[in-house]
């Protein structure tokens, strides 16, 4: 399509323009611009949307052609004797309805987009777009996700991101969406879902929310995680990606591995509770341990869609297979308090190597219909599931007073932990959104969830080393072997009606809706002791060599059952109302929700002295105000309240009492729900599509804070477990800077979070007889998961000429509490953390190859308490300057290399 003639900027020989969006105004990053009448000279919009034409001499007028995918290509007469840059405008692609002419669907992946989400939002919202995504060093959501700001990830026993922490909120305050609807968790206790679990080359953008309107859920205050999967492109479009990638831990050491065809159900599963289990119902593959260097990681993904019947029909596939083996070496002390001491001292030193190997695999399929202008019906439809075989290898050394190193005597046990997890998800949701005449809007959500979590056959075998004169005698001490499975099942419908008409010089719009949702969970847990089977214990190097050597007999035939068997439900209703007005300056949002929440469960194996059944029920009333000003083109202040709710996950209010590894854990009957107010600021600045500069502070007031902490149940027990500690106060600011000029490209975000809440703590004392004494004082700290400094920075590059595209990328997470502890000054913390990746792409036409490499540092991971006791001087890794080291890991340097073709 021809243009006008436009004049453009000449500079030896060099011409300089930008492409734009016609409707928008947006920038189009990637867009190719050529000389008609020099083929031979052509290039690519560059991150700011401009180009520069090389070789162009004694022309006093030149034609381009410009083409960018999803819109019609256009030719231009450009006018070389002018000052200014050419200015080039593409129009979206259209197609004709009859007697409507309907805009193909527009691209919701690029920055360019992800800008334009950001300043259309009612409230405070950050996003990452898939094109930001792919150029990102990490795979999955869990590392994606950490570099927005104001993120911070909580680990695994691997090293890898799990669960996200906003604002310094923990995850326990945050939900996530797929595609704008809660998913089923596969978590045997809490309802957040893992976010490694999902692989980042299926999204089309990442959305964090911040702030609540009334048509949201709830039970959010850090923040609302949304992760939007690819939707179906205008024409055909083909994406398919293959790497190999390899843990550089594997350079030095092997990988553990155990039998395939371990027992998956436990025998009083199998044959009834009266059942008498006897070796034979027990496989040895969990005692089958192999030693190899392991293959290269494989990370396959294809996906592909386009829309059929002049648009009205949209389809999108896609799957993903990934193949992974982590790694992480540990060192780990346990600790006591001394009632005649003020600072812990370490009891145990354990050296944990864990070997892991990961498989997760994805589909999803999204099918959209327009019968008809102003409706539409989408079916989205996903799975994903996960496989880990882990296995830890563990070496306890006994430091109590039998401890005595310079003769050669000490107490060791080895323990071999071999644990499968298999975890599923999935999910439908039938959508429709419909215009009913000029001013009414009406959309409506049918979702079904389904979530599994199975760990079967978990086995733990503990060898006892008795050590004299530096002689060790090792031998077979005790076995026990696990059976876990869970399941929870949604049923959620959602219906909202919108009014809109335009009056008084401005939009003004009422909305109202609702939301049920059933949900039913069931819990099973089974374990079975085992003891040698020969009357005295089994010699290694004499009665056994390997671990399935060993001679064991049931010591408990029927098996043993707890508190984690039981059934829960969660009704919750919620119905809004709220209004919005918008004109050239102001956008006010205003409303109030009311939410029921019904929480029952029922123990099958209750305490003696508890009641099998429990019920909590409670209604919230939860207003919110948004106010947007734009104080000029491109600049905007926020302001917003809101108050939001946490519940009590499922387990925490069930009376149970679990005996860990390393704890004892108890449930809360009594827990309470946590309300909270929240403020948010934020001034934002977007020049241009691309570039943008937001400040923001935000403040939150808790109710009844539900944290885990270190109490005792009755006195005489201690241990961890849920609890309300009082009210907090949470509070503090955000940076976020884009910049990218043409080549090159500058993005970083700085947060700032400060809480505070007293809690009580024990202290050991003697009074002025010098008995001793246990008092409780009060201390104030901040919340558990919270980081005062978190901080990114990205380096980005994209030749437009050459195809080389690249992004090196550093975070910084400060001194963070992990865990509250009963006793004063004896919390822990994780250390401060710098973490460096990189990727780097090449591109030929539709073809590429790309490298990521992630925690290229190989940095530790350290936990400790910031006070120190002499008594604790010489072991491995006290040398900490005043603080005790509780835990060391290293994970390893994650590499990967592959290709990517685009059709």
């Amino acid at each position: 399509m021809a243009g006008s003639c436009l004049a453009a900027q000449l500079m030896a020989g060099e011409l300089i323009g930008v492409v734009k969006d016609k409707k928008t105004g947006e920038v189009l990053i990637g867009s190719t611009v050529q000389v008609k009448e020099l083929p031979n000279v052509a290039t690519t919009s560059g991150l700011d949307g401009s180009f520069v034409l090389k070789g162009i001499e004694n022309r006093s007028k030149v034609t381009l052609i410009c083409r960018y995918l999803g819109y019609a290509s256009r030719e231009v007469v450009v006018s070389t004797t002018e000052s200014v840059p050419a200015v080039i405008e593409l129009e979206s692609k259209g197609v004709d309805l009859g007697a409507v002419t309907v805009s193909a669907h527009r691209r919701q992946d690029t920055d360019l987009s992800a800008r334009q989400l950001e300043m259309k939002s009612l409230g405070v919202m950050n996003v990452m777009s898939a094109q930001s995504i792919r150029l990102s060093p990490d795979i999955d959501v869990a590392g994606v996700i950490q570099r927005m700001s104001g993120v911070v990830m909580d680990e695994g026993s691997a090293g890898e991101g799990k669960y996200a922490v906003l604002r310094g909120m923990d995850k326990r305050y945050n939900y996530s969406l797929v595609n704008g609807v809660k998913i089923a968790s596969p978590d045997n206790k809490e309802r957040y879902v893992p976010l490694d679990l999902f692989p980042s080359e299926l999204m089309d953008r990442l959305e964090v929310t911040k702030s609540l309107t009334p048509d949201m859920e709830g039970d959010a205050t850090g923040g609302v995680i949304n992760m939007v999967m690819k939707d179906a492109p205008t024409t055909l479009r083909i994406q398919a990606d293959a790497a190999v990638g390899y843990n550089s831990i594997y350079f030095n050491r092997d990988l553990a591995s155990v039998g395939n065809n371990i027992t998956m159900t436990a025998p009083r599963e199998a044959h009834g509770a009266d059942y008498k289990a006897s070796m034979s119902d027990f496989s040895k593959a969990t005692s089958q341990l192999s030693y190899a260097r392991p293959l290269p990681d494989l990370w396959l993904s294809l996906s592909g869609g386009r829309r059929f019947l002049d648009d009205r029909l949209g389809l999108m596939l896609a799957g993903s297979y990934q193949n992974m083996n982590r790694a992480t070496n540990s060192l780990f002390y346990t600790d006591a308090m001394s009632q005649v001491q003020s600072t812990v001292h370490v009891t145990d030193q354990r050296k944990r190597e864990y070997s892991e190997q990961l498989q997760q695999w994805g589909a999803h399929a999204k099918l959209d219909f327009v019968p008809a202008y102003g409706h539409k019906i989408e079916w989205y439809n996903a799975y994903i599931g996960s496989r880990s075989d882990q296995v830890r290898e563990m070496t306890i050394t006994d430091l109590s007073l039998d401890y005595n190193p310079e003769l050669g005597n000490y107490t060791k046990t080895y323990q071999t932990r071999a644990r499968r997890t298999l975890q599923g998800i999935f999910s439908s949701t039938l959508k429709g959104t419909h215009q009913l005449g000029d001013n009414w809007d009406l959309d409506w959500a049918g979702v079904y969830g389904h979530a599994t979590g199975k760990r079967p056959d978990n086995t733990y075998i503990n060898l006892e080393s008795d050590v004299h004169s530096n002689i060790e005698k090792v031998t077979a001490d005790n076995a026990e072997r696990r059976w876990e499975h869970n399941t929870d099942r949604d049923w959620t419908g959602i219906i909202n009606l919108k009014w809109h008409t335009r009056a008084a010089g401005g939009l003004w719009e009422a909305k109202v809706g609702g939301l049920y949702r059933n949900k039913r969970r069931e819990n099973r847990y089974v374990s079975y002791s085992f003891v040698p089977a020969t009357a005295t214990r089994p010699v290694q190097g004499v009665d056994f060599n390997t671990l399935d050597e060993i001679n064991w007999k049931v010591d408990a035939v029927q098996g043993s059952v707890n508190a984690l068997n039981y059934d829960a439900g969660e009704d919750i209703g919620a119905a809004y109302v709220m209004g919005r007005f918008e004109n050239s300056r102001w956008n006010v949002t205003a409303g109030v929700r009311a939410e029921h929440t019904d929480q029952q469960y029922t123990m099958l194996y209750p305490p003696a002295d508890e009641d099998p059944h429990g019920e909590q029920r409670y209604w919230d009333i939860l207003p919110s105000l948004h106010l947007k000003y734009t104080l000029r083109k491109g600049m905007f202040a926020r302001a917003s309240y809101f108050r939001s709710i946490n519940r009590p996950g499922f387990f925490e209010i069930v009376p149970y009492t679990i005996i860990e590894e390393d704890y004892t854990e108890y449930g809360n009957k009594d827990l309470k729900h946590a309300v909270i107010d929240n403020v948010d600021l934020r001034w934002e600045w977007m020049p241009n599509h691309t570039d943008q500069l937001m400040a923001g502070f935000f403040y939150k007031h808790i109710q009844n804070p539900i944290e885990s902490a270190y109490y005792s149940k009755n006195s005489r027990q201690f241990g961890y477990g849920p609890a309300n500690l009082g009210d907090a106060d949470n509070w503090g600011f955000e940076l976020d800077f884009t910049k990218y000029f043409r080549s090159f490209g500058v993005k970083a975000n700085y947060t700032y979070t400060h809480s505070s809440i007293t809690t009580p703590k024990t202290v050991y004392g003697r009074d002025a007889s010098g008995k001793l004494t246990r008092t409780e004082v009060q201390q104030t700290r901040t919340l558990v998961g919270q980081a005062p400094h978190v901080a990114n920075l990205s380096l980005l590059y994209r030749g437009a000429n050459n195809g080389w595209e690249g992004q090196l990328t550093g975070s910084y997470i400060s001194e963070r509490l992990t865990t509250a502890s009963h006793y004063y000054n004896s919390d822990y913390y994780d250390a401060p953390r710098f973490t460096l990746g990189c990727s780097v792409e090449k591109k030929w036409n539709n073809f590429s190859v790309f490298f990521k490499g992630s925690n290229l540092l190989n940095s530790v991971k350290k936990v400790y308490i910031k006070t120190h006791n002499d008594a604790n001087d010489g072991f491995e890794g006290q040398n900490m300057d005043g603080k005790t080291l509780i835990k060391r890991d290293t994970s390893g340097i994650e590499l990967m290399l592959g290709v990517h073709y685009n059709l």
